[in-house]
C-alpha cells in the first residue's frame, strides 16, 4: 500500500504544473493535499486577496474531488497542523513548494527542523518563479538591482525548468481526519457585499486562469505593446491575480507564450512575445530583490530615503486619495476602479503611486499599505517593488525628477477620455479637453455638462505644479547625503 504524504498547499492551488505534487506522485505517495489557513505569517493580505482566496480554495477543492481526492483545509499554527495531520493520516512526509517573502523563507526553515525533529521527511520544491533567487545573480555573486541586465540574463537561460503535466486521477483518501473545515468556515469573504463589484470581472481558479491565458494569446497578445499603457482598452492580460495565488505558473505562461510566437506567422509576434514576457520577468525581479534585500518590505532599499521629509498631517488627503476624491481625475479613476473591481491598470497605478508620494508628500507605506488591502492581487513583492520605483527610493527606481503629471499622462493615454467617464460618472458629459482638468475648463463647459466643482466634483486636493517643485527640492536634498 503506497504510504499517505502531505502536499501542503499555500500560494499553488493548482494541479497542472505543481511540482511538490508531482514529485509525491512520481516517488510513490498516495498525496494528502491540505491547506492550513495560519493567521501569523505577517504581513497578512487583505481583504480582496481573502475574497480571492475563498473562491479559490473553493475551486480547487471542486477540481480535487473531480479526481478522486480532497482538499483538507485547517485553520491555525502550520507546524502543529501537519504534524498532527500526519500522525491521523500516517504520512510519514510533508512536499510543498517554496515562497520568497521573508517571513515564507523563514517559516518553510523552521518547518523543515521542525518536522526532521519528528521523523517525517520534508520535501520543498521550486514552482512560483522562473528563476529562484539564489540561481540568477551577477558574475561576480551578488543580486541584480537594474532590471535590464537582470532581464538579459534570464532571456539567455530561460526558465530553470519545464511545466510538469497533472495528474490524470488521484487516489482517493482512506479517510478525513478531524478538525477539517470547509472554506466558509475560515470567514474571508468581506461583509456588507463589498465585493459586489468583483465577480462581474474575476472568477478565480485554476479552470479560469488557463482560459484567461489563452483568451489573451489568442486575441490580446498582437496588440499588446501598444495597448498596455491604454486603461480603457483592456489591453492587459490579467492574469496577476491568477499568478500570485498559483493557479497557473509563470512556467507555464512563459512555455505557452513562446509557443505562441512560433505559431504565428507574421514578423511582429516575437517582439509582442517579448514585450509581454518581459513583463513577467518584472515580477521574478521583484522577488528577487525581497529575497536579497527582506527589509525593503518596509522600509527603502536606498537609505538616504529614511530621513525623507514626509508630511505628518496627511489623514484628510490620504483618505481623499483612497476614495478617488483628489480632484484629479485619472487618479481618481483609478482609485474607484480599485475600490469597485479589486485592480487598478498598471500606469494608474503608477499614476496614483505618484501623486501620493511627490505632489502629497505622503509616505509610500502608506499607499502600499492600502494597495495590500484593496487589490485581488495583491503581493508583498511587487508591491514593495512598484511603491519604491515611483517614489524613486528603490532599485531601478524611476529617477527623483520624475514626477508623473497625471494630467498630461491623462490626455496621452486616455485621449478621449473613456476610461474616467467610465469610473468618475460625474464628469462624463465633459468635453474630452477638459475632462483631465475641470478645474480649468469655462464656467459654461462646466455647466453645460452638469459639473459643480465643489458639490459634485471636488477641485484638485493639491497644486500639481507648485507641489512638483516642493517634491524636487526635497528630494534633491535627500541626495546629498551618503549613501
Amino acid at each position: 500500500m503506497k504510504r499517505p504524504a502531505l502536499i501542503w498547499l499555500r500560494r499553488d492551488l493548482r494541479l497542472t504544473d505543481n511540482p511538490a505534487l508531482d514529485l509525491a506522485l512520481t516517488q510513490g505517495r498516495l498525496p494528502v493535499p491540505v491547506y492550513i489557513h495560519d493567521p501569523a505569517p505577517a504581513p497578512r493580505p487583505g481583504a480582496a486577496s481573502d475574497w480571492w482566496l475563498h473562491h479559490s480554495l473553493s475551486a480547487l477543492q471542486r477540481q480535487l474531488r473531480a479526481h478522486g481526492s480532497d482538499l483538507l483545509i485547517f485553520k491555525g499554527e502550520t507546524t502543529t497542523w501537519l504534524c498532527r495531520i500526519a500522525a491521523d493520516t500516517g504520512a510519514d512526509a510533508v512536499y510543498w513548494n517554496r515562497l520568497y517573502e521573508p517571513h515564507a523563507v523563514a517559516q518553510d526553515q523552521a518547518l523543515q527542523t521542525a518536522l526532521r525533529e519528528t521523523g517525517l521527511e520534508a520535501h520543498s520544491c521550486s514552482a512560483a518563479l522562473l528563476r529562484e533567487p539564489p540561481d540568477l545573480l551577477k558574475a561576480d555573486g551578488t543580486p541584480y538591482r537594474v532590471f535590464t541586465p537582470f532581464w538579459k540574463a534570464l532571456q539567455k537561460t530561460g526558465p530553470a525548468r519545464a511545466p510538469v503535466e497533472p495528474p490524470d486521477n488521484l487516489p482517493a483518501l482512506t479517510a478525513q481526519p478531524p478538525g477539517a473545515l470547509a472554506p466558509d468556515d475560515l470567514q474571508l469573504l468581506p461583509a456588507r457585499g463589498w465585493d459586489a463589484g468583483f465577480h462581474p470581472h474575476w472568477l478565480p481558479g485554476e479552470d479560469r486562469a488557463w482560459r484567461q491565458l489563452q483568451s489573451f494569446l489568442d486575441e490580446g497578445l498582437t496588440g499588446y505593446a501598444a495597448g498596455r499603457d491604454r486603461p480603457s482598452q483592456g489591453a492587459t492580460s490579467r492574469l496577476s491575480p491568477h499568478l500570485h495565488f498559483g493557479e497557473i505558473s509563470p512556467v507555464q505562461v512563459w512555455q505557452h507564450t513562446r509557443q505562441w510566437a512560433d505559431r504565428q506567422d507574421h514578423p511582429d509576434a516575437v517582439a509582442a512575445a517579448d514585450a509581454f514576457l518581459r513583463e513577467l520577468a518584472w515580477r521574478d525581479f521583484a522577488h528577487h530583490l525581497l529575497f536579497h534585500y527582506p527589509h525593503t518590505a518596509a522600509q527603502p532599499l536606498d537609505t538616504r530615503y529614511r530621513a525623507f521629509p514626509w508630511r505628518s498631517d496627511y489623514r484628510a488627503d490620504l483618505r481623499a486619495w483612497q476614495q478617488g476624491r483628489t480632484g484629479i481625475p485619472m487618479v481618481d479613476a483609478g482609485m474607484r476602479q480599485l475600490w469597485f473591481s479589486g485592480w487598478m491598470h498598471n500606469r494608474v497605478r503608477m499614476l496614483a503611486a505618484s501623486l501620493l508620494t511627490k505632489n502629497l508628500l505622503i509616505p509610500w507605506q502608506e499607499g502600499a499599505a492600502w494597495f495590500l488591502d484593496a487589490l485581488v492581487d495583491a503581493d508583498l513583492a511587487n508591491n514593495s517593488f512598484g511603491w519604491q520605483w515611483t517614489a524613486g527610493c528603490g532599485a531601478d527606481a524611476a529617477p527623483y525628477f520624475r514626477v508623473f503629471n497625471p494630467v498630461t499622462q491623462g490626455e496621452r493615454f486616455d485621449p478621449e477620455g473613456s476610461y474616467v467617464r467610465r469610473w468618475v460618472p460625474e464628469l462624463r458629459d465633459l468635453p474630452a479637453k477638459w475632462i483631465h482638468r475641470p478645474w480649468q475648463a469655462p464656467a459654461q463647459v462646466l455647466a453645460e455638462a452638469g459639473v459643480n466643482l465643489r458639490e459634485t466634483y471636488p477641485l484638485p486636493v493639491v497644486d500639481l505644479d507648485s507641489s512638483r517643485k516642493r517634491a524636487l527640492a526635497a528630494w534633491a536634498r535627500i541626495r546629498q547625503l551618503p549613501r
